[in-house]
């Protein structure tokens, strides 16, 4: 499986600068979609209201999946690869 890596940088309520991934399958192109699972993962990560659109999250590249996002992608149609200060 081939999936789109959606490169985001959002700004915390603190300021700081949240950088993570959007790993969702190739055929999700919707860029409204992607942002939705953007916008759940900030939810959960108690970011809620937070900016996510064209500014702040764009298309990367596509790539083989990796083994251990299948499962979330199958589960929830994508899969957050966390990099900079998602605590």
């Amino acid at each position: 499986m081939k999936v789109a890596v959606w490169d985001t940088y959002v700004t915390k309520k603190d300021g700081s600068t949240m950088h993570f991934d959007i790993i969702a399958p190739e055929e999700v192109e919707d860029a409204t979609v992607i942002y939705g699972y953007g916008k759940a993962y900030l939810k959960s990560k108690g970011q809620e209201g937070q900016n996510l659109t064209a500014r702040e999250c764009s298309f990367c590249h596509i790539e083989t999946i990796k083994p251990h996002w299948e499962a979330q992608i199958k589960q929830n149609g994508y899969f957050i690869f966390e990099m900079e200060n998602c605590n």
